[in-house]
């Protein structure tokens, strides 16, 4: 027995398979004020969909949701099966606060009680 799809069905399958990423994924990446929903991410890259994504190259913002997770230095590595996939040159995870330049000691005294 054979297996054999038609290619419009194979197409629209392809294409469901690429939007139910799309929607799982709170990933996007922000460059040069256009954002793109990233379809998956490892831990040397990222991919999006090819159809609508430019040549991605150099520094970009990466979201999960409302809150940018890290500033990436990208490059553009290969386009396969309807995704564009960037590899990290640099990815620097984004802090809430300043990074201390003193080691902080883990004893001192969270707090000032006044004598009143």
């Amino acid at each position: 027995m054979t297996t054999y799809l038609p290619k419009e069905l194979s197409d629209g399958l392809h294409e469901a398979r690429k939007l139910a990423m799309a929607k799982a994924s709170r990933l996007r990446v922000e460059a040069d004020g256009l954002k793109f929903s990233v379809l998956r991410h490892w831990s040397t890259g990222f991919s999006v969909d090819a159809e609508g994504a430019p040549h991605l190259r150099g520094l970009v913002d990466l979201y999960e949701g409302p809150k940018r997770i890290a500033q990436c230095l990208i490059v553009a590595a290969a386009e396969e099966d309807g995704e564009m996939r960037y590899e990290f040159k640099r990815a620097t995870a984004s802090r809430d606060t300043a990074p201390l330049d003193f080691q902080q000691d883990e004893e001192a005294p969270v707090a000032l009680i006044d004598k009143a």
